[in-house]
């Protein structure tokens, strides 16, 4: 029992002391169960508790209510009118308090307004949000998104709450990030219908010897082909190089570049990563070369670890990369 107030003082004057108002949650819970059940035997068995304890509670919460509460009227016990009064209020309270007290990730998403802020490529987005939307307007309708680019330091943004999640290649060193994994994806030679290279089987002297865009947010013009072809002695040319791979695609749908892209694993299910490409009928091909493999997935800051709607949103996430094409009915 905690007071709300110091020690009562009676002056004289105004009469004798009241009782100390108590903060008591299970005083709450009980006597929403003695005014439901009219029994203090129901109302034990209810609470799991003895008759011997909850006659107990029902004497404390007669003192500290100045009321009786139920009284007897032959062989059941009645409320009085303070306790009728009294009923629905208590049983708002224990409601309440169940919330309060209850997980945070059992929330109603159709109760949800909230906007999460995504940090993602632009090839990620362009993959997912159509997705998340079609979840959002069947279970969320007050969910929205806002899309940011990728930083060059994701680390801070989340730990700041400048965004609620991001998704991607991640490398994050931050032992406090919480990332899972989604999906692990291969790079394929993205070209344009009637490319040179489509002529022929793919060799690793053709691939080097095509033109090649390079897509970087740090403005590189390497990464692990450049290493791939190193070993057969080999070496391409990158004519350019751009942030972003959807400016990378429309750029090979238009010219006779190679740039790389992801795509599922052989025997996995087709990824949404590579619905931009398909849309503008671009040929993919297989590399002739070992390249490693990319992970797609997602991280976010502890503190949202156990909030109902960040659950909500990394569970639609999750649920997108695994519908390709997008989400239908649910």
């Amino acid at each position: 029992m905690t007071p709300l107030n110091g020690p009562n003082r009676g002056n004289g004057v105004n009469g004798p002391a009241r009782p100390e108002p108590v903060i008591d949650a299970n005083l709450a819970v009980a006597l929403d169960a003695l005014l439901a059940e009219h029994s203090v035997t129901r109302a034990a068995a209810r609470l799991h508790t003895s008759p011997a304890a909850m006659s107990r509670t029902l004497a404390r919460l007669r003192r500290i209510l100045q009321d009786p509460l139920l009284v007897r009227a032959g062989q059941t016990m009645v409320p009085t009118p303070r306790a009728q009064a009294l009923r629905d209020e208590a049983a708002t309270v224990v409601r309440r308090l169940g919330e309060l007290l209850s997980p945070g990730t059992g929330v109603d998403p159709a109760a949800l307004r909230s906007t999460f802020t995504v940090q993602a490529a632009d090839i990620v987005g362009a993959a997912l949000v159509p997705g998340l939307l079609e979840l959002a307007r069947q279970e969320a309708p007050g969910v929205s998104l806002r899309l940011r680019a990728e930083e060059l330091e994701a680390q801070p943004a989340l730990r700041d709450g400048r965004i609620d999640l991001e998704i991607g290649a991640i490398d994050h060193v931050d032992p406090e990030t919480q990332v899972e994994e989604l999906v692990t994806l291969r790079m394929v030679a993205a070209v344009r219908p009637g490319h040179p290279l489509t002529e022929k089987p793919l060799t690793p002297e053709r691939l080097a010897a095509a033109e090649h865009i390079a897509v970087s947010r740090r403005g590189r013009f390497t990464g692990p082909l450049d290493t791939a072809l190193a070993e057969h002695g080999l070496q391409r040319r990158v004519t350019a190089v751009l942030p972003s791979h959807l400016a990378a695609i429309a750029l090979a749908a238009r010219s006779d570049v190679v740039c790389l892209l992801p795509i599922a694993l052989p025997g996995a299910a087709p990824s949404p990563f590579t619905d931009a490409a398909t849309t503008l009928g671009l040929r993919l091909l297989d590399v002739p070369l070992p390249l490693p493999p990319v992970t797609i997935g997602m991280a976010w800051h502890p503190r949202h670890a156990a909030d109902g709607a960040h659950h909500w949103l990394r569970d639609a996430v999750r649920r997108t990369v695994g519908e390709p094409g997008g989400v239908t009915a649910v």
